[in-house]
């Protein structure tokens, strides 16, 4: 019996889960300190009609990486708002903790970008939905 498959998969699923509870954390409460993170968004150009749209994607998004739906879409989505927000709020130049960040959200952007690569896996909706439709 081969377990790189297994192993696989349960690399994919821990990827998956340590990927999304940064995301669902962070959109639930944003949830909460709804003003305040409109007036950071605010600080940083960008207008605060925004923030629902934001909310969405971190918590519903968060959620959907975590069961593995939509998977590869929702990662190449969650790549692009983590180089975005990079740019926007984390690149200040002689701010070594701005500048950690920075480079956090390039290597959450990286692993997203593998994730879009190598799909959701075994343990996931999107899985159970391609088995369903190859049944019919």
């Amino acid at each position: 019996m081969n377990n790189d498959g297994v192993m696989c998969d349960l690399g994919k699923l821990l990827a998956r889960i340590l990927m999304s509870v940064m995301f669902i954390v962070s959109g639930y409460g944003k949830i909460g300190a709804y003003a305040g993170t409109q007036e950071y968004m605010a600080s940083a150009g960008l207008p605060g009609f925004l923030l629902p749209l934001v909310i969405l994607l971190e918590l519903g998004g968060g959620l959907a990486i975590l069961f593995g739906f939509c998977t590869r879409w929702l990662a190449l989505a969650f790549a692009a708002f983590c180089l975005l927000s990079a740019w926007l709020f984390h690149n200040v130049p002689g701010d070594q903790m701005q500048q950690i960040m920075f480079m956090k959200n390039l290597t959450i952007a990286g692993g997203f970008l593998a994730l879009v690569c190598a799909g959701a896996g075994k343990f996931s909706i999107d899985h159970a939905m391609a088995r369903k439709k190859h049944r019919h």
